[in-house]
């Protein structure tokens, strides 16, 4: 019996990719369709209706659809998310300076309650009161709550009480910490919390534009999400862990490379619209991040590959220091929207702008650039400060020239803001306009990036003179630095997986003179033991250089403009549960992590309920993940010690993971 077709999806910052997936074909056939943030669905149908015509499928064959995506890793890189509350059970404000977390919430409200647990479980007396007081106020002001209690992992219950009340107090979204980690580290779990809750509404509309398209297109099969480890996950566990899949589309592109390439050796990079995200294959298998993942600065405690992200990629914004006697020019981190993106929609409104720009006796402060709404739902704009929604109410689905928009130089901190929220995009030069300028890339309109770039040519340095005499000189120099930070972004990794992580490759002399191949009488050079695998769609122009200034063998497979919708469907279901056992007193072992608290008399007994409810729970959450059978496996770590001449168990942890294919619809 020939196998069903699988259908990858891969959601982009700037693209959306579509595959269809046969076991005995591989790559049956591929398309791409521009990614429409109000309206995921759009470039969802764009990019899968031309995959099922290009192999000419009836909808009702596809078994299985697979989403991976960047929207969650984009999100925390450029500092966006929904406005949440955080309830810290136990804690103290001071405990706000640990792991980040202040920096992490923002101006966002924080409410703490008396409460929560010591390590072996047992609780203080939980005050609702303060909760009481602002929770109908608050259900105004945000979009979801985080719930951390201290020592959760080892007692949910007051976690589980918060998040009841709260639900009947706002009928808003609440995460808890147990259910995202079962490891020790109050702040940090709460940061996690904090940015699960946040990405709630990120995820949400994924979701339920794919289910909204598959549903209008007759298509009846399981609908999967991959993690940031590179595990799938049933969409109906995405949506309450929208934070485990930060990192999904680095994750999936490395799966992807995995399948493409056969190597069990290589350092993987993939550049796509907002990031660069590189890793190391090692005997066939990427690295997973021990103390969990990093995305956007903030160290969460999320299981993911072991990888950096870098704000670098074909949407990054070009900046032109002139300060110095020589402009200078860098990019990113910040993902902005390309002019001959902007002018696809709008080309007139666009082009007019710009060409009036042009003939301008003055350079304008803000030549070449454009607010535009992103056109996301008006309740992800609660809580705007006066200032802020002043100047919101002014943006349009029009682009408005910033020139136009910017009367005042406060304002532009105000505009800052709106686009950390999601609320507002900003239109500019990017490294997609200058390709476009050089005629390496065609997809959008090529007038509007050239303009855009003549504009910011023309700009003066220090020394009086233009930054570039033509608008293709200064793409080159744009492509070349483009270039230069991928290059600096992968050695960056190599040296940290090395354990050479503070050579700094954007700052150490030798570094450059060893990229640049200087010559002189000490010579310094640079090689990686490994090929250099380069994805996304334009890794073909950029990464022969950047293979060459390594000294790497370059590696571009065929298929390595949509690795990620492919590593979507090839991956399995993974799903893991810990139990914790600690022995506060003679003959009292008490069993934590996998539910409801255990005490038991023997430590035997102990540890034999503990394998068996951390098997039940992992079986049970792959079933929840969508896996069609699991295949299980049971470590365990038991710290013990001699107490005068007796076995003291000190603690024990018995990690269960359950690993199996997802369920296809057989049609």
């Amino acid at each position: 019996m020939a196998s069903p077709y699988l259908l990858g999806i891969d959601t982009g910052g700037t693209y959306t990719d579509a595959v269809l997936f046969r076991e005995e074909e591989g790559v049956v056939a591929k398309a791409k369709s521009l990614t429409t943030r109000h309206d995921l669905s759009v470039g969802i149908a764009g990019a899968v209706d031309a995959v099922l015509a290009q192999a000419g499928l009836s909808p009702s064959r596809i078994g299985l659809v697979s989403i991976s995506t960047t929207l969650a890793t984009n999100a925390l890189v450029e500092g966006q998310g929904s406005r949440t509350a955080l309830v810290m059970i136990g804690f103290a404000p001071d405990d706000l300076a640990r792991g980040g977390l202040a920096e992490a919430l923002g101006s966002d409200p924080v409410i703490f309650l008396r409460g929560g647990h010591d390590a072996h479980g047992n609780g203080t007396p939980l005050d609702l009161e303060p909760l009481e007081q602002v929770a109908a106020g608050l259900s105004t002001d945000v979009t979801a709550f985080a719930v951390a209690g201290y020592f959760a992992v080892r007692n949910p219950a007051h976690e589980i009480r918060v998040r009841d009340r709260l639900r009947q107090l706002t009928h808003l979204p609440v995460t808890c910490s147990h259910q995202l980690s079962s490891k020790l580290g109050g702040p940090r779990r709460a940061l996690t919390t904090l940015l699960n809750a946040r990405l709630v509404s990120v995820i949400e509309r994924l979701v339920s534009a794919c289910e909204g398209f598959l549903q209008a297109r007759q298509i009846h099969a399981p609908l999967m999400v991959v993690r940031g480890d590179g595990a799938l996950i049933s969409a109906t566990e995405a949506r309450l862990r929208p934070i485990e899949t930060i990192l999904s589309g680095p994750a999936a592109s490395l799966v992807g490379a995995r399948y493409l390439t056969k190597l069990d050796q290589a350092v993987v990079s993939d550049i796509g619209g907002t990031t660069t995200d590189v890793a190391v294959l090692h005997e066939g298998r990427p690295k997973l991040a021990e103390e969990g993942a990093v995305v956007g600065g903030h160290q969460t405690m999320v299981e993911a590959v072991a990888l950096r992200t870098y704000g670098l990629g074909g949407d990054s914004e070009v900046h032109v220091d002139e300060r110095g006697l020589e402009a200078r020019i860098s990019l990113g981190p910040r993902r902005i929207l390309p002019l001959s993106l902007l002018a696809v929609s709008r080309k007139q409104e666009v082009l007019d702008s710009l060409e009036k720009q042009l003939r301008a006796t003055h350079a304008g402060r803000h030549d070449g650039r454009f607010a535009v709404r992103t056109g996301v739902p008006e309740a992800l704009a609660q809580g705007l400060a006066s200032a802020d929604r002043s100047l919101y109410d002014r943006i349009t689905e029009r682009p408005l020239a910033l020139n136009d928009l910017l009367t005042m130089t406060s304002q532009k901190a105000v505009l800052d803001r709106l686009v950390a929220r999601g609320l507002v995009h900003i239109g500019g030069v990017t490294p997609s306009d200058a390709l476009h300028v050089l005629g390496w890339q065609n997809q959008w309109n090529a007038d509007a990036a050239r303009l855009g770039l003549t504009l910011l040519a023309r700009r003066k340095d220090g020394a009086g003179r233009e930054v570039a005499a033509s608008a293709e000189m200064l793409a080159t120099r744009i492509v070349d630095g483009t270039t230069r930070q991928s290059a600096e972004a992968v050695l960056a990794t190599c040296l940290a997986e090395d354990g050479a992580g503070a050579i700094d490759p954007a700052t150490s002399l030798a570094v450059d003179r060893a990229l640049k191949r200087t010559p002189g009488i000490a010579c310094f050079s640079v090689s990686l033991d490994r090929p250099l695998v380069g994805l996304g769609a334009s890794a073909a122009v950029y990464y022969p250089a950047v293979a060459t200034m390594l000294g790497a063998q370059p590696v571009i497979p065929a298929d390595a403009d949509v690795a990620n919708a492919i590593g979507a469907v090839v991956g399995q279901v993974r799903a893991s549960a810990t139990v914790v056992v600690t022995s506060p007193e003679e003959g009292r072992f008490i069993l934590s992590g996998a539910g409801e608290r255990l005490l038991l008399a023997g430590e035997a007994e102990a540890l034999a309920k503990a394998r068996e409810l951390a098997s039940d729970a992992a079986l049970a959450q792959a079933l929840s993940d969508g896996a069609a059978g699991a295949v299980l496996a049971v470590t365990e770590e038991v710290d013990a010690a001699e107490v005068e001449g007796a076995r003291k168990l000190m603690e024990a942890r018995i990690a269960a993971t359950a690993t199996g294919r997802p369920r296809v619809a057989v049609g």
